[in-house]
């Protein structure tokens, strides 16, 4: 019983999943009845957390472990998951998809990306992961009736097997070579240089790698964000990320510290093929969801360039880029959800046309996140790349620094040709005038929180020390 007090989140979210599943069963039309009690789960899981204890512990024969790094893990992967089902609901009704099962099965994937962070066992780990992949696969498939979906939902699930088999194989590869699962045992035994324990991480930063769609295992995203719902590839461009960043950063500090120089090439080479394919491959992108993949692609690159950096500053300055990452592209994809013209939702980039002579207060908030995304001072996505290229540059990593300065003006050119689509070029007919608190409200707190962050930039970078592992 003393263990059980720890996965109160767990036991929460599990037993509301069942609670669900079979009322959505029985009660017929209980699409919006289940959505509101999923708003209002996630709201109480984010009270639990607040909460909670605030102690450390390692249980079941310490292979789950609540710390304070796991817990702002999941706290930073249920508020992203709350807004993403705020913004994205009246259009998962336009477009006549409000399934029950919807809410449910993101609860299912929280569920498991909250076993991912909190895991200390390679079983438990993967265990988590396959029940996020599974949820994953049958949300980007969940618009049965557009074969674009059905499209994306088969690539994503082919290319997931492909990768999940890479990572169990390098789990068993570790676990071979050293005898135990348990991350803590696994960090004893690579102090001895072994050739077989390479071998094993190697495939599991490649099945990690195609997890967060880091280059050169990033091929299914820009198919897949297309491919999916909008409400779907917004939640697949936030919350996963979060939880596979978390976990990355857990595997290189704890089974892999002893052996850094190892992996800090591969994800030296990672983090700038990464940097540069989502800096160029954007630039002729006209949907704008594909530019979004691609943008993704680059923003991890310059996320995976912290862990590389192999420091204390390094894995903190990556917690500040995702966390400020999170609130930005929710932004994004607010303001991309406004984009309806009569009964459809459209997403070419030049529709966008002349928006700020028809919708200006959209395009106002829609300039900021771009900007912010872009890294233009002094907006947060400037500070969370400055504190990446402060720990690279003191970790004397100088040509990655210097590839990720050039791959940030690179960038910048797609999303201020948004800009000029929006500012300058002749206005097309406007949108429909949605009003809607749940829309609006997350871009205009995106807009204040990216806007006035330079006011106390270091106010993440303290919360990230007090969470830190070190």
């Amino acid at each position: 019983m003393y263990e059980l007090k720890f996965i109160i989140p767990e036991i929460f979210l599990s037993i509301t999943i069942f609670t669900l599943l079979i009322f959505g069963v029985f009660k017929k039309n209980s699409f919006e009845i289940i959505y509101r009690l999923t708003i209002l789960t996630i709201f109480s899981l984010i009270l639990i957390i607040l909460t909670g204890e605030n102690q450390s512990a390692k249980i079941f024969s310490e292979s789950f472990v609540v710390d304070k790094f796991s817990l702002y893990s999941k706290f930073l992967i249920l508020v992203s998951c709350f807004f993403v089902l705020l913004i994205s609901k009246k259009y998962i009704i336009d477009i006549k998809n409000d399934k029950f099962e919807y809410p449910i099965i993101i609860l299912l994937s929280i569920l498991g990306m909250f076993i991912i962070v909190s895991s200390n066992d390679l079983i438990l780990f993967y265990l988590g992961l396959e029940l996020q992949s599974l949820a994953l696969y049958i949300l980007a498939s969940i618009d049965r009736d557009n074969i674009k979906s059905s499209e994306a939902g088969i690539k994503y699930f082919v290319l997931s097997a492909l990768s999940s088999g890479l990572l169990l194989y390098g789990c068993s590869l570790v676990y071979g070579f050293t005898g135990s699962t348990n991350f803590d045992q696994i960090a004893l035994m690579t102090v001895d240089f072994n050739t077989g324990i390479i071998f094993g991480m190697v495939f599991i930063i490649v099945g990690l790698a195609f997890k967060i769609s880091a280059v050169p295992f990033h091929m299914w995203s820009p198919d897949v964000y297309e491919g999916s719902p909008t409400s779907v590839t917004s939640f697949f461009s936030v919350v996963p990320k979060i939880a596979g960043v978390s976990i990355f950063i857990k595997f290189m500090y704890l089974p892999f510290r002893e052996i850094l120089t190892e992996w800090q090439y591969i994800l030296v080479f990672m983090s700038i093929a990464s940097m540069i394919l989502g800096a160029v491959a954007a630039i002729g992108q006209k949907n704008i969801k594909r530019l979004m993949a691609y943008s993704s692609i680059g923003h991890i690159g310059y996320a995976i360039a912290g862990i590389a950096a192999g420091s204390e500053n390094g894995f903190k300055s990556t917690m500040v880029y995702i966390s400020i990452y999170v609130v930005m592209n929710i932004g994004a994809f607010a303001c991309i959800l406004l984009m309806k013209r009569g009964n459809k939702y459209v997403e070419e980039i030049d529709e966008l046309s002349g928006l700020s002579k028809n919708h200006p207060l959209i395009s106002l908030g829609l300039l900021i996140i771009l900007f912010s995304l872009a890294g233009i001072p002094p907006l947060a996505g400037f500070f969370a790349k400055f504190y990446i290229f402060m720990a690279v540059i003191e970790s004397e990593m100088y040509t990655l620094a210097i590839i990720g300065l050039v791959t940030t003006v690179v960038s910048a050119f797609y999303y201020i040709r948004i800009i000029k689509v929006m500012y300058f070029d002749d206005a097309r007919k406007p949108f429909e005038k949605i009003i809607d608190y749940k829309i609006h409200g997350p871009i205009l707190l995106s807009c204040i929180i990216l806007t006035s962050f330079f006011l106390y930039p270091s106010f993440l970078n303290e919360i990230v020390s007090k969470v830190s592992m070190f």
